[in-house]
């Protein structure tokens, strides 16, 4: 089938498949993760993830085997295309697809990718990570967490921190020290395993927002089956660098996709009226308009770097560039809202109209500490990218 081929019979299919209100802003609590404990708050969510994950596109170039649509590059661009033109949302987010999915593409066994890729597609299994501890942050190799070989399973103890969703959550994705003799960045292992283990203890961490999406965990002689080990025993470094990599170009696309419910524009024209078609205020005008150039063209060069990748190429060094801009746009996306809303942004109140934006900017703050700080991004930046001497 040809690309015009396609796009028109995709067209014809979406407009008959994506429901009304899945054409519209997302709010925070319609998050569209699934898993085993999801709960559906609009049913058309649930709908528009079936009918997605049935075509295979809710993770379009994965193969078809793996449950995804086996699209090239030029295909997916079309879906994007068409997804945007009617103002889609996405069927299905989360660290399945983002992070380690992609993962087990390039370093899980072909058992590994047969039983987990499938789930993750449908939207059957929601994944947490486990990599920060309380000792063990920006320097990630420093972690204790340990997991001791036992017949076939590995034993583990410790505890992680941040773990985002992980009261939610039906498998992690875990970092633990198989050889604590070895150079750190050496005796790491990568292995996955299910929550409901016994021995697995989640505590929220209620955050400034009001909200709770961070999580401590802890691990009381958890056994978790050799055969989820990714790559080999003790080089999980490895694997965890590059989902690093996929995790940071990921956490880079808020700054241009945005994660409030409303637009920046639509919400200064509502707060603040319009005259003769714009805002009377030029010097927030200006910075507005300012944004959105500057979105305009991180969603420019995203996309070509992405259609400069060769077949499948996993992301590099580039992916802090983005992650580093990326976070730095979306706070200022929260910043400029603030500004709008002016003294409408103070309230607290559980109805209060305005209470997503605030907690949204409170939020926003720890765009440039997770998945690696801005100050770690920029270091590999200046190494990596620019070539600088240490």
């Amino acid at each position: 089938m040809g690309l015009d081929a396609f796009r028109q019979e995709l067209r014809t299919w979406l407009e008959d498949a994506c429901p009304a209100s899945m054409r519209t802003p997302m709010p925070a609590d319609e998050y569209p993760g699934g898993g085993r404990r999801a709960v559906w708050k609009n049913p058309d969510s649930k709908l528009w993830l079936e009918r997605m994950a049935e075509r295979g596109y809710t993770v379009p170039m994965w193969p078809r085997e793996y449950g995804g649509a086996g699209l090239d590059k030029a295909e997916n661009q079309v879906l994007q295309d068409e997804l945007r033109r009617i103002n889609a949302r996405p069927a299905h987010l989360g660290m399945g697809i983002s992070m380690i999915g992609p993962a087990l593409l390039e370093f899980g066994t072909e058992a590994q990718k047969l039983e987990h890729l499938p789930k993750i597609a449908r939207g059957e299994i929601w994944w947490c990570q486990g990599y920060s501890e309380p000792g063990s942050g920006s320097d990630l190799a420093s972690l204790r967490t340990s997991a001791v070989e036992d017949g076939d399973d590995y034993v583990i103890n410790g505890q992680k921190i941040w773990t985002s969703g992980a009261d939610h959550a039906d498998w992690m994705f875990c970092l633990v020290r198989t050889d604590p003799q070895a150079p750190k960045h050496q005796g790491i292992t990568f292995i996955l395993f299910d929550m409901s283990d016994p021995g697995v203890t989640v505590k929220p961490i209620k955050l400034i927002s009001g909200l709770s999406p961070f999580c401590e965990t802890f691990f009381d002689n958890v056994r978790a089956s050799k055969r989820n080990v990714v790559s080999e025993v003790n080089q999980g470094w490895t694997v965890a660098k590059r989902l690093l990599q996929y995790e940071r170009t990921s956490i880079g696309g808020i700054g241009n996709r945005g994660q409030a419910s409303e637009s920046l524009e639509a919400m200064a024209v509502r707060v603040l009226g319009a005259q003769h078609g714009r805002l009377s205020d030029a010097d927030l005008r200006d910075a507005i308009l300012r944004h959105r150039m500057n979105d305009k063209s991180f969603g420019l060069t995203m996309r070509r770097a992405m259609e400069n990748a060769e077949g499948g190429r996993a992301p590099g060094a580039e992916s802090s560039m983005f992650k580093y801009y990326g976070t730095e746009q979306n706070k200022n996306r929260y910043e400029l809202m603030l500004r709008v809303l002016g003294s409408r942004a103070l309230g607290w109140a559980a109805n209060d109209a305005e209470l997503e934006t605030t907690q949204g900017w409170l939020r926003s703050k720890a765009n440039s500490i997770e998945g690696g700080t801005s100050e770690v991004q920029l270091n590999i930046i200046a190494k990596r990218v620019l070539g600088l001497p240490d």
